[in-house]
This record gives C-alpha cells, sequence and structure tokens, in this order.
C-alpha cells in the first residue's frame, strides 16, 4: 500500500458532501500526495470515481470494510 499522506472521514455525510470534502483536501496536497478518505454512502464509489477521472487525479484504490468505503486518491 502506498503512504498515505492526508486522511479524511466523511462517514455519515452523504452525496455531494464527500466530494466536495475530498476535492477540498486534495487542493492542500502536492503533486504525488495520497489521500485516504473514508465514507458511509454507498453512492460514493461511483462519484469519486467519476470525480478522479474527471480531474486527472489516480484512484489508487477503494477498498470496503464493515460497511466503511476507503478511497485511496494519488494527486495529480
Amino acid at each position: 500500500m502506498t503512504a498515505i499522506d492526508k486522511t479524511i472521514d466523511c462517514k455519515g455525510m452523504n452525496c455531494p458532501l464527500p466530494v466536495l470534502q475530498t476535492k477540498k483536501a486534495m487542493d492542500t496536497l502536492g503533486s504525488g500526495q495520497v489521500l485516504e478518505m473514508l465514507s458511509t454512502d454507498p453512492g460514493s464509489k461511483n462519484d469519486i470515481t467519476a470525480w478522479a477521472k474527471r480531474t486527472g487525479n489516480e484512484l489508487v484504490e477503494v477498498a470496503e470494510e464493515r460497511g466503511v468505503f476507503k478511497f485511496y486518491i494519488k494527486k495529480n
């Protein structure tokens, strides 16, 4: 697993908040740094995948553990 530079907890938030929080957090990272975003919103999977594709950031990994989605996004 890639080293994580920052983690944000978006559990309990619904669309579009996880994406907005992810964008805000990514803006604070440098190129090549990795953000871990935690979410309980099943819609996050599609939202974050589409957002990463649209912004050119790399969705390194998506995992699900006991109802919590973990997204690892590398800044372009």
